[in-house]
């Protein structure tokens, strides 16, 4: 679980519900027109843009990025990959067939190894295997990106709306309320929406894939230095780059040394 979303989006929300309540009524705050108007606009135009299965892939994907990181320790990773190579260098390639490797990637590199592929075409598959991830998590932070820049504009074209209802029935006192109610709550619904949810969500997908990036790319180095035979000092040298603020702070996830 990613402790910083959760708590960083609690307290959003309870900012934004402190500063409703102590000045007025919740109910206030809550139109249907309003939310009709950013929620089915910003669905719209984010269909017109994208297809629906990847609209649903980058829910799905926003919403696990989010609020679950799995990670993996690179340096645990690293000397994973180094004992690997001596028990390789020892016993053989075919003795890594018995190893077990919870991360997929992974382990398909090193069955890849086992099956006797050279370096070479072990790295190419692994790497165009890493670019379709990566283009994946790229579409899921365009789409939350997309849905960023929509929900304010279909605040203002609620506002404008709200506007039209409001100036266009000035002889009816009691329709200019309800009226500049549709003409404020788009607009602050709109930056609710994107300002506190699909922005936060973009960036941590981006922050999450290039992170992925670093860490496949080290794997890819890895297995292909054990289908080279190269040994675990080699390897030490060669993987020790990737070590240097492989994560903001220089923190790895407790809990990611399991994945590998």
């Amino acid at each position: 679980m990613d402790l910083a979303t959760l708590i960083g989006l609690i307290a959003g929300m309870v900012v934004v519900a402190a500063a409703v309540l102590i000045g007025s009524s919740a109910s206030v705050f809550i139109n249907v027109p309003s939310l009709l108007i950013v929620l089915g606009g910003t669905m719209a135009v984010t269909l017109m843009k994208f297809s629906i299965a990847d609209c649903l892939f980058a829910l799905r994907l926003g919403l696990r990025q989010a609020f679950f990181d799995d990670a993996i320790n690179s340096r645990e990773l690293v000397e994973r990959i180094k004992a690997l190579a001596t028990r390789a260098r020892r016993d053989g390639l075919l003795a890594l067939e018995d190893e077990e490797i919870r991360n997929e990637f992974f382990r398909k590199g090193v069955q890849l190894c086992v099956d006797g592929q050279p370096p070479d075409f072990v790295r190419k598959v692994l790497s165009n295997e890493m670019d379709y991830s990566i283009e994946r998590h790229e579409l899921g932070e365009r789409i939350f990106r997309g849905i960023a820049e929509a929900a304010p504009a279909f605040g203002m074209i609620g506002t404008l709306v709200g506007l039209v209802q409001m100036l266009s029935s000035m002889s009816d006192p009691g329709s200019i309320g309800p009226a500049m109610a549709v003409a404020l709550l788009t607009t602050l619904y709109g930056a609710l929406i994107a300002n506190l949810v699909a922005a936060p969500i973009a960036d941590k997908l981006r922050m999450r894939y290039q992170y992925d990036r670093l860490t496949k790319t080290l794997l890819i180095e890895g297995v292909a230095a054990i289908a080279n035979g190269d040994n675990a000092m080699v390897i030490d040298e060669l993987l020790g780059a990737y070590l240097q603020d492989s994560r903001p702070g220089g923190q790895a996830p407790a809990e990611a040394g399991a994945s590998t």
